[in-house]
C-alpha cells in the first residue's frame, strides 16, 4: 500500500472509532440509552401499588375462608391491612345503605345485595364468586339418628330468620320437600344456628355445607336431596363510598381470582 492509501485508510478508522465513541456515550441528537430497573424493583412496579386499610363486610359462612384469604391478600399486599366484618347478610346491607364506612360487601344471597344496589351503594355490577347448599347439622354421633328433613318434625330445631340468606334458603329447601317446621329459635346468622347445635341447645340445624365442613370436629352433617332447590349465590361488589377505593377493587379481583377459588372450594363451596 502506499503513503496516500495508508493515510486514508488511518483516517478512516479514527472517523470510526469517534463516532463508535459518540454513540456509546450518546448525544444531545441520538436517544437516550434505556434505564436499568434499579435495585429491587419487581415487574408489577409499573402498576400501582395498594396500600392502607380495607374494610369488608361479608356473610357470617365466609368467616373461615376470608379469614384466610385476608391473610393472604396482606401478604401479597404489604401496605394493606385487612379488617372484616362478619354476620348476617341482611344486617351487613342495611349497615351500608345507613351509611357504615365499608369497602368491600360480599353477600350469602343476591337479594341481601341488591339491598346495596338499589340504594347506588356498589360500584358496577356485584359478580358472584361461589354457590353454597344446606346440610343439616346434628350432634356429633346423630343421636337423633336425622337422615332428612322429614325426621326435623319431631326434634328440636334452629333455623336463620328468614330475612337472612340462610334462613330464606332453609325455607325453600322445606317447601320443597312438604314438610313444616316449628323452629324453637330464629336465629340473625348461621353460625348462630350453628351453635346451637355444638351447645346441645338442639337437636339439628339447617346450615351451609361449608360450616358442617369448618365445624367438623364438633357436628356431623346430613345431606338431603331437596337442598339442590336452594341453592344460594354469592355475591361481591366494591362499595360506591368505599374509603379506599383502590385497595377496595383489588381485595374484589382477587377473591374472584383463581388461587381464592382454590381455596374457597376446599372449603366447600362451589364454582358460581
Amino acid at each position: 500500500m502506499n503513503t496516500v492509501g495508508r493515510r486514508t485508510a488511518v483516517a478512516t478508522a479514527t472517523a470510526l472509532l469517534l463516532a463508535a465513541g459518540s454513540t456509546a456515550c450518546g448525544s444531545s441528537g441520538d436517544p437516550a440509552p434505556a434505564a436499568s430497573a434499579p435495585a429491587g424493583a419487581s415487574a408489577s412496579a409499573a402498576t400501582d401499588t395498594v396500600t392502607g386499610a380495607v374494610t369488608v363486610f361479608a356473610a357470617a359462612s365466609l368467616k373461615e375462608t376470608f379469614t384466610a384469604l385476608g391473610k393472604k391478600f396482606e401478604a401479597a399486599n404489604p401496605g394493606v391491612k385487612v379488617t372484616f366484618n362478619f354476620g348476617g347478610s341482611s344486617a351487613l346491607a342495611q349497615s351500608i345503605v345507613s351509611g357504615a364506612p365499608a369497602d368491600v360487601f360480599a353477600a350469602a344471597s343476591p337479594a341481601t345485595m341488591k339491598t346495596v344496589t338499589d340504594a347506588k351503594a356498589a360500584t358496577g355490577t356485584p359478580q358472584v364468586f361461589v354457590k353454597n347448599t344446606l346440610e343439616i347439622a346434628v350432634p356429633e354421633g346423630n343421636p337423633r339418628h336425622i337422615t332428612g328433613l322429614k325426621d326435623l318434625t319431631g326434634v328440636k330445631v334452629a333455623l336463620c330468620a328468614k330475612e337472612v340468606p340462610c334462613g330464606a334458603a332453609a325455607a325453600k329447601a322445606l317447601q320443597a320437600a312438604g314438610v313444616n317446621l316449628t323452629p324453637v329459635t330464629l336465629e340473625q346468622d348461621v353460625k348462630g344456628a350453628l351453635t346451637k347445635v355444638e351447645l346441645g341447645e338442639v337437636d339439628a340445624s339447617l346450615v351451609y355445607r361449608t360450616d358442617v365442613q369448618a365445624d367438623a370436629a364438633k357436628i356431623d352433617g346430613v345431606e338431603f336431596p331437596e337442598a339442590a332447590k336452594a341453592v344460594n349465590d354469592y355475591p361481591i361488589a366494591a362499595l360506591a363510598k368505599a374509603p379506599n377505593a383502590a385497595a377496595a377493587a383489588a381485595f374484589v379481583a382477587y377473591i374472584e381470582s383463581a388461587e381464592a377459588a382454590r381455596t374457597l372450594t376446599a372449603a366447600g363451596f362451589q364454582a358460581p
